[in-house]
């Protein structure tokens, strides 16, 4: 499993905060990919069992294997992704989030790896894309844990 990003921050809220946002996995995911820059329109197409599918301005986004673990001083969140932007490119990867309970607040740490991206596009992406995606999956993830935990 090749990491292509690892990176984490620190989110002002309870784990209790975490655990409530991350029960509905299909409203959860579409209100963080919603807070993704560039994108304008974010909606969840279907949930079922351990699948979403988010329709972007970009594309379809289909997440399977969800799995989510609750535990007393941690949530886990892992899954597959299938991005579909177009026809310009199609990521595959795998994300693994965890979010650690501390005495003020939660560190949330992220994992994305397994990413694969066929073409010129993908080789950019995967080469130098890292970053700047693992960055704002962070972002987003904060930005909506702490409008939730206010």
């Amino acid at each position: 499993m090749p990491v292509w990003f690892e990176g984490q921050n620190e989110i002002s809220c309870g784990l209790d905060h975490v655990e409530q946002a991350v029960a509905n996995t299909g409203e959860y995911f579409t209100n963080v990919v919603s807070l993704m820059p560039g994108l304008a329109s974010v909606e969840l197409i279907e949930e079922q069992g351990d699948a979403v599918t988010i329709k972007t301005n970009e594309g379809l986004m289909k997440r399977s294997n969800i799995f989510t673990r609750t535990r007393p001083d941690r949530v886990l969140i892992e899954f597959d992704e299938v991005y579909e932007a177009g026809s310009k490119i199609t990521t595959n990867s795998h994300f693994s989030h965890q979010f650690v309970a501390k005495d003020e607040g939660v560190t949330h740490l992220m994992v994305i790896s397994d990413v694969t991206a066929p073409g010129l596009l993908g080789f950019f992406y995967r080469k130098f894309g890292s970053s700047k995606m693992g960055k704002a999956f962070l972002n987003a993830h904060k930005a909506h844990l702490e409008k939730v935990g206010s």
